[in-house]
């Protein structure tokens, strides 16, 4: 009755969110997308630094949200269509193998990040437009490593 109570009054006070999730704790599920798509990008941006798979794997697996790795595969994707440098390129293309390879991230989750880019290249080449070769080079290189499947490769969008 006493926690109750008191989860009553917590509830009827009119502050931030955060403020709750320090006193209750949040599961990965109940945070705003907008929020896990922050974490991810921070999280890629920090492997793309330190070089580091196991601490970028344990974040991932810290979000809590098996079900929306589709956004890291699709974060991670803009990211090196965005960035430049090969360098980018086989750091993430070795995250996504490793990911893969512990089941972090499913061949769905990976088809569905890669099916995500395929969608919005248009959009994406107008900011970048060497976009489209960059994608080509990224998706021949996953599929090389046994990233992604040869149907996933071949959807890919030609010129």
């Amino acid at each position: 009755r006493a926690a109750l109570d008191r989860a009553a009054v917590l509830l009827r006070i009119k502050r931030d969110v955060n403020h709750l999730d320090n006193v209750w704790g949040v599961g990965g599920g109940q945070h705003p997308v907008k929020h896990l798509v922050k974490e991810m990008n921070l999280l890629l941006r920090e492997y793309l630094l330190s070089g580091e798979v196991s601490e970028a794997e344990h974040c991932l697996r810290e979000l809590e949200v098996p079900h929306f790795h589709h956004e890291l595969v699709y974060e991670a994707v803009v990211m090196v269509l965005e960035g430049s440098g090969e360098e980018s390129v086989a750091m993430m293309v070795t995250l996504l193998k490793v990911l893969s390879e512990t089941g972090l991230v499913t061949l769905d989750q990976m088809n569905r990040g890669f099916q995500r880019v395929y969608e919005e290249l248009g959009d994406i080449s107008l900011d970048v437009p060497l976009a489209q070769g960059l994608l080509e080079q990224l998706v021949e290189l996953c599929f090389d490593r046994g990233v992604i499947t040869r149907a996933l490769r071949d959807a890919c969008p030609a010129r």
